[in-house]
């Protein structure tokens, strides 16, 4: 090899070394500063890596995580709790039940809808909705709920679209002809008594569709869809498959290499609250991945429910058939 062509090779080596210098530089940054924001030091890491990770509050070998969703923003009623999912893990046997707990069930501890319960928690005090919602849940299921994760609607469609969106599989299809317009509230609409104004029409149809995170959001807010897609059943139904969509998504290498893995752990903890420690709630993610959706099963106990008539209660609600003790039952039985 001639003189010009050892330096050029020098100077590539050069060039190769810093560059590898400069990238060993960002990722050693990138890491520090993320132990920085989160609190997991290597050492957690290892442990959640090859061992179980954090210890976890638990009955029977089953952790209970209440999921909360509020719709977020600064229109009237953005702390209800439109959606109540309990996920109820077994830590043996690697497998999830998700119960969904219709919002409009009525609490005699409230006197009012249980979606009000985490609004009137912190009403009384910073921190008391979870502890509110955690009891009227835990009356109404029958099991002891360990924890609060919520989910602010407003930002988890920001989530969607950082990962790329998600598929979700339409079961059938259906029309909602009053979605709300989001900012049109409290428009008079030029004194329409119908309010026609406030409201779009929304359609899905049934098969496997990609949703970015604004469609994803109108999918499972749905409420005045005609048939049976607009009952608190399919609603509920609608935001498990979501849920389960974005799982799957999060679970792909791929989304946290061709992505922005920065910018959805700064979104994820944007939209999101919980009572779960760092290495609780990191403990918590290693299961749910290591749950495949064969071994997820979804229960509802909207079939124990009925809707009184609108003068007992002043408006639509619903109510045991049997009694709380017969739910409580149900849930035992589904849990096993």
């Amino acid at each position: 090899m001639d003189l010009y062509g050892l330096k050029i090779k020098k100077f590539t080596t050069v060039i190769v070394v810093v560059l590898m210098a400069v990238l060993a530089a960002k990722i050693t940054v990138s890491s520090m500063r993320f132990m920085k924001q989160t609190g997991v030091t290597p050492g957690f890491a290892l442990r959640l890596l090859f061992n179980t990770g954090a210890p976890l509050r638990l009955l029977d070998g089953r952790t209970n995580i209440l999921l909360l969703g509020i719709s977020g923003g600064q229109h009237a009623g953005a702390d209800l709790t439109d959606t109540m999912l309990v996920l109820s893990l077994d830590l043996r046997a690697h497998t999830m039940v998700m119960i969904s707990v219709p919002r409009d069930i009525w609490s005699d501890t409230l006197k009012d809808k249980v979606n009000s319960a985490y609004h009137y928690g912190e009403e009384k005090k910073k921190g008391g909705g979870f502890i509110l919602a955690k009891t009227v849940v835990e009356d109404i299921i029958g099991v002891p709920i360990h924890y609060v994760f919520m989910i602010d609607f407003s930002g988890f469609q920001d989530i969607i679209d950082l990962v790329g969106g998600i598929d979700v599989n339409v079961p059938a299809s259906f029309t909602d002809p009053q979605f709300p317009i989001e900012g049109r509230e409290n428009d008079p609409c030029g004194g329409d008594p119908t309010f026609a104004c406030r409201y779009e029409p929304l359609h899905f149809d049934q098969g496997m569709q990609r949703m970015n995170g604004a469609r994803a959001l109108t999918y499972v807010r749905s409420r005045h869809a005609e048939g049976d897609e607009g009952s608190d059943f399919a609603r509920s139904r609608r935001q498990q498959d979501v849920l389960l969509a974005l799982k799957a998504k999060l679970m792909s290498p791929t989304v946290w290499i061709t992505q922005q893995p920065f910018a959805i752990y700064r979104a994820l903890g944007d939209a999101t609250d919980t009572d779960m420690s760092i290495g609780e709630l990191a403990t918590v993610g290693k299961l749910l991945l290591r749950t495949p959706e064969d071994r997820i099963k979804k229960i509802t106990i909207e079939p124990l429910l009925e809707s009184p008539a609108l003068w007992m209660y002043g408006k639509y609600v619903l109510v045991p058939k049997e009694s709380f003790e017969a739910i409580h039952a149900f849930v035992k039985e589904q849990l096993q």
